[in-house]
């Protein structure tokens, strides 16, 4: 498509976008009387509207009902996260058994990882990307304690080719034939958060399994970004959030993977609790742990009602619009986007040097952008202008241009903003 820096283009994209009225289902913060323009779903998404309406239900029936609400309410409690299944397992291309929603993202990768990690003889080492979200590490660090090994000898963080800022997919593939029979574990970000590189998954999970190591990701800047097949690639296990592109508010509850041929082996090791034993003879209050057949083995307590609400909203919206009509859109915005970047730069003689990958199959619709000369402040003097992006230390702005709720208009107008600031 042949771009153009123009009010009235940006408008036209608009007004021919099946998914724009989409905007209208969502609830934007406030500058100087109009709806600022927002570009931190990747960080925090807007709210869905009836999400309040949707909490003070959950809080009319805990005041009728009491206890009983658990099989009373509207949304009985009791079987509150089953109600996720569907929509999880079509948002991650799993099967409904594979996926439950359950804790916070980074809780998740630890009860995973103490399944999925089982380093033996010299098969110890854990592959990740280079920069990964500050919570992997820290996890396969402790990890490797918890098994008595030091993480410098087991922790592989793999590196890009100087003066690049991405991985080639072919260095990875090298990377995990290289390691051989020393890999345990390869677990990447399905999204890196830094740079906004988009990770090929497939490949990278038949690798590791040629390897006989296992693969797992993290997918908190994936899920809701980019169609995904988990189950059909074959990945053993992920986890993500829901706080960023899937709009359920901050610190929302997280989601599971396990892959069916996992599910099915109640030998595993993992950290029981009385929410994955078998629901037939749950509340037989039985000594002996009898894992469910499914992910929700991998669960250890009830549903936390009020974490998933906004979550329930949320999800509905994605089964009804679906990811691939969300990616088609996303591809083209985004792509807008580095379209207003360069010409801003054009017109202003001000250096912008994006770290994300421009092969729209390497990226979601995260761009992440250096912007020469200038530090923090600028997310501040954005801000004020209205505009709402978020800074990642040490010099990088991402931009995210949502599908279900940025428009065309609201980049042109981010590119109007930053022409201002740039050109005094």
């Amino acid at each position: 498509m042949d771009f153009q820096y123009d009010l009235s283009f940006a408008q036209s994209l608009d007004a021919n976008d099946a998914l724009a009225p989409l905007r209208q289902r969502f609830l934007f913060p406030q500058h100087e009387g109009k709806p600022v323009l927002y570009f931190t779903g990747n960080s925090l998404g807007l709210q869905p509207k009836g999400v309040k309406d949707a909490l003070i239900q959950e809080c009319d029936d805990w005041a009728k009902y009491g206890v009983e609400g658990h099989f009373l309410a509207k949304n009985q409690w009791y079987g509150y996260h089953e109600a996720f299944a569907h929509g999880a397992a079509k948002l991650v291309g799993a099967q409904e058994h594979e996926v439950v929603m359950m804790n916070q993202l980074t809780v998740n990768l630890n009860l995973l990882l103490i399944t999925f990690y089982q380093p033996q003889g010299k098969r110890r080492k854990i592959l990740f990307e280079c920069r990964p979200f500050p919570s992997d590490q820290y996890a396969f660090a402790s990890q490797a304690r918890l098994h008595g090994l030091e993480p410098s000898d087991v922790l592989v963080e793999m590196q890009p080719r100087q003066g690049e800022y991405n991985l080639r997919k072919e260095d990875i593939l090298q990377k995990i034939e290289e390691l051989g029979d020393e890999l345990a574990l390869v677990c990447f970000g399905g999204v890196n958060y830094f740079t906004g590189q988009l990770f090929p998954m497939q490949e990278i999970t038949a690798a590791a399994h040629a390897a006989g190591a296992m693969c797992g990701f993290d997918l908190a800047h994936t899920a809701g970004n980019v169609p995904l097949q988990l189950h059909a690639w074959g990945v053993d296990f992920a986890c993500w959030c829901t706080y960023k592109y899937l709009n359920s508010g901050p610190g929302s509850v997280g989601g599971v993977f396990v892959h069916d041929r996992h599910v099915k082996n109640k030998s595993l090791l993992r950290l029981a609790g009385w929410w994955g034993h078998n629901k037939d003879t749950r509340f037989q209050m039985g000594p002996d742990f009898d894992p469910m057949l499914s992910a929700e083995a991998w669960s250890m307590s009830n549903a936390p009602i009020f974490n998933m609400v906004a979550h329930r909203i949320s999800l509905d919206i994605f089964t009804e619009v679906g990811m691939e009509r969300l990616r088609e859109k996303s591809i083209v915005l985004t792509a807008y986007l580095e379209f207003v970047l360069n010409a801003v730069q054009e017109r202003t003689g001000q250096k912008l040097i994006r770290i994300t990958p421009q092969d729209p199959e390497q990226r979601g619709c995260q761009l992440s952008v250096i912007v020469d000369g200038y530090d923090r402040k600028l997310v501040h003097t954005l801000y004020e202008q209205g505009v709402v992006v978020d800074w990642r230390e040490p010099d990088v702005i991402r931009l995210a241009p949502v599908p279900l709720y940025n428009s065309f208009e609201d980049v042109f107008r981010l590119g109007q903003v930053l022409e201002k600031i740039f050109v005094r």
